[in-house]
């Protein structure tokens, strides 16, 4: 029998509507869903492919445990009492700084991150590690000290915007953007609206630009600097926006009085003419602005943010229609946490904060277990990532990973992770589960999509979240939960909402522990921990999701969460759940003023020094080493580390070396042949690709390569050449600035 059932693709961030086509409990067959609301029937190659993600070789399907250089067999109770005896007498020897999750990182599913974060918090521990960490400390924590919340990460309205800035984003490739190519198309063919993009190469998306500034890598803060004069030298600062809605201007404006713009974007090898012609532009078109990689895992990241943001406020885009705003959320991503609160913990070793929204950059992770400090990390939790090839410095995490007491990965395939462990639990995936995300940043409308089943998983699998809440209860982590409760999970939700409120307030624990507590019932007569989180999240929302999604149509009432859930159960496409106000855009700020502020001390000084001669200085090349590396290009053809089976590019250029035909005649390389690409941290061989695309001096090789499957190593690792400590002070990693140097093989 052949049916189609409605899904989402999970192998980016924008989670496109799908069409999957199920024979005999299999995947066979996929098409974009033209009835999902968010994107509207597109979808692209990846989404296309996303069998191939479903059915790798090296699935695994019962709980292993390492035996010398293998593994054997184990039953899940057997690895679930193990791995809590041995959870609980490292942390009660050691402490709770030895213990640490790294997780809620799945393209495809957040649930997890409601089991994962409460199990580590009930051990003590703060320390929770994501992928947020990894590619965006710099955003999240310089929108906390502006907005007020580091989840606060405005993004544009591009529906209503007349001009879109790209700045380091190549979104015809990346998307990052509902429907992104579509969008930026759209763009470039109104003659009434403007693409702009800022990005070193000729990428996809500069390609199709109205005005494209091909700024020298590494300079973006200083480009920003130089424009910020250039504004305020030419008067054209918005005064009433900024009287109305931003405070701390007038403490930092003089930071760009006087400032030798035309010097600095020299160092930028930039015309000064162009620049002033888009400044021009900025301080009189509804515009708004797309930051991506280029800018977050650029030189100077947090400087590269805080900077852009302060061209924000003088200009009057924040908060208002067409220009950047805050999106209606079901959900944060993260939560706030303000280290200067004493109650924060910083790492021990590297010292950093928890930036991006609560989580730890995972740069410092193989520095915080391989440190001498008597609270090192002892054990760590991976769930549903791939550290060994995700995040920076491979070579560092297999020495660090190597020294570990404890390494437990949760997932679906034996990754490069999963072989270093010391116990590997078989997860189901995405699609043999209930789950959602939290990524849809839309603008006034707020998009869920709950996920369902539409395969059944292999009978020893399970959820993510089910194996976090199945390990939480062998720590000893869920109150003794009543038959009665249990019972009354199989009938009506109302019902059994109100028998748990009343069973909750009498017992202290209860609150704490709530998602465990909805695994043990919902989540045992629905066979999902992950669905009952999500119904009982939607049943404690915050007043603010409650009044978006009264103005979405749901009338207010103790039963709204669960209406809402009704709803999402009968749309599989998902649906708009919430709409925001735009007026009241900026009434959701949380700094102490109520308005953006734009000085942030602790980048005072960085801010003020940076000038033409720093950077001149700052960006000589180190001897030996005399290119650019991009650490990480996004191509049509990677998915960071979800798509295992080489198969789905068979016959494409998928992971190249590329370098502009300039470098490759100056090196005496030629097109299509191998060639070592040296670092810092190590070297890899790889293709040769020359292009005129690429900016000379610079070398593109993209992520989610270096996979073992089967026997084969395919692509390169382009983690094997990134250091982990060639970061910024909040942690992130510097990928798109990499010295290193390209020789034949």
């Amino acid at each position: 029998m052949s049916t189609w059932q409605k899904t989402g693709c999970i192998l980016c961030a924008q989670n496109c509507g799908l069409e999957i086509q199920v024979e005999n409990d299999r995947m066979v067959k996929v098409r974009p869903d033209k009835e999902n609301p968010r994107s509207q029937g597109y979808v692209c190659r990846k989404g296309l492919n996303v069998i191939n993600h479903q059915y790798p070789a090296d699935r695994i399907t019962e709980p292993l445990k390492r035996k010398g250089a293998g593994f054997e067999p184990i039953t899940w109770d057997q690895a679930l009492d193990e791995i809590a005896d041995r959870l609980r007498e490292l942390v009660d020897r050691h402490g709770p700084r030895c213990l640490a999750y790294m997780g809620a990182s799945g393209q495809g599913g957040h649930a997890e991150a409601a089991f994962g974060v409460s199990l580590l918090r009930a051990m003590g521990s703060q320390y929770l590690y994501s992928s947020a960490g990894q590619e965006f400390s710099g955003l999240f924590w310089v929108a906390g000290r502006m907005f007020g919340r580091q989840y606060y990460m405005g993004g544009p309205d591009e529906h209503r915007a007349d001009m879109l800035v790209a700045w380091g984003w190549n979104g015809m490739q990346s998307h990052q953007m509902p429907r992104a190519p579509l969008v930026l198309k759209a763009f470039s063919k109104d003659p009434d609206r403007l693409l702009v993009v800022i990005d070193p190469r000729r990428s996809e998306t500069a390609k199709i630009a109205d005005l494209h500034l091909p700024v020298r890598p590494g300079t973006d803060a200083l480009l920003i600097k130089a424009m910020i004069a250039i504004i305020v030298a030419e008067g054209w600062e918005n005064i009433a926006y900024i009287k109305e809605n931003v405070v701390g201007w007038e403490t930092i404006r003089p930071w760009f009085e006087g400032f030798d713009a035309r010097a600095a974007l020299k160092v930028c090898e930039l015309e000064y003419e162009d620049v002033h012609h888009l400044c021009r532009l900025l301080a009189t078109r509804r515009w708004g602005v797309h930051p991506d990689l280029g800018i977050f895992m650029g030189r100077r990241s947090a400087l590269n943010s805080y900077l852009m943001n302060v061209l924000g406020a003088v200009c009057g885009i924040f908060g208002v229609r067409g220009g950047n705003i805050i999106p209606g959320m079901v959900m944060p991503m993260g939560f706030h946490a303000d280290e200067r609160n004493p109650k924060i913990w910083r790492t021990l070793t590297t010292g950093l904060p928890p930036a991006a929204a609560g989580s730890f950059a995972p740069a410092a992770m193989p520095e915080e277990i391989l440190s001498d400090h008597p609270e090192r990390l002892r054990a760590v939790l991976v769930s549903v990532c791939n550290p060994l090839r995700a995040y920076p410095d491979t070579t560092a995490y297999e020495k660090a990973f190597g020294r570990l007491d404890l390494l437990v990965v949760n997932d679906i395939v034996m990754s490069e992770t999963a072989r270093l462990a010391h116990y590997v639990l078989p997860c189901r995936t995405f699609y043999e589960a209930w789950d959602t995300t939290f990524f849809p940043l839309t603008f006034p409308e707020v998009f869920m999509q709950l996920r369902r089943p539409i395969v059944p998983p292999p009978p020893n699998c399970l959820e993510a979240s089910q194996i976090l809440a199945r390990l939480a209860g062998r720590l000893g982590l869920i109150p003794a939960v009543p038959d009665d409760l249990r019972t009354a999970a199989a009938g009506d939700r109302m019902t059994f909402g109100a028998k748990l409120m009343t069973w909750a307030a009498q017992e202290p624990k209860a609150l704490k522990a709530m998602p465990f507590v909805l695994a043990e019932t919902l989540g045992r007569a629905w066979d999902s921990a992950a669905k009952a989180a999500l119904w009982g999240m939607l049943m404690t929302a915050p007043v603010a999701f409650q009044e978006n999604a009264a103005r979405a149509g749901f009338a207010p009432g103790p039963d709204l969460g669960d209406r809402v859930f009704q709803t999402l159960l009968d749309t599989p496409q998902g649906a708009w759940v919430g709409k925001v106000d735009p007026a009241e855009n900026l009434k959701m700020l949380r700094t102490p003023s109520g308005k953006i502020e734009v000085l942030i001390p602790e980048l005072a000084e960085e801010a003020q020094t940076l000038n033409a001669a720093v950077e001149t200085e700052a960006l000589r090349m180190p001897a030996g080493f005399p290119l650019i590396l991009n650490a990480g290009r996004h191509t049509k053809h990677n998915a960071n580390t979800l798509m295992r089976n080489p198969a789905w590019n068979e016959g494409r250029r998928a992971c190249t070396v590329a370098v502009h035909a300039d470098d490759a005649k100056a090196l005496g390389l030629s097109d299509g042949q191998q060639v070592r690409v040296s670092t810092e941290a190590g070297s890899e061989v790889g293709e040769l690709e020359v292009s005129d695309e690429v900016r000379p001096g610079t070398v593109l090789i993209p992520h989610g390569f270096g996979l073992q499957y089967g026997d084969t190593v395919y692509g390169i690792n382009v983690n094997r050449l990134t250091k982990n400590t060639h970061r910024d002070p909040l942690g992130t990693p510097l990928h798109r600035f990499v010295p290193c140097r390209v020789e034949a093989a």
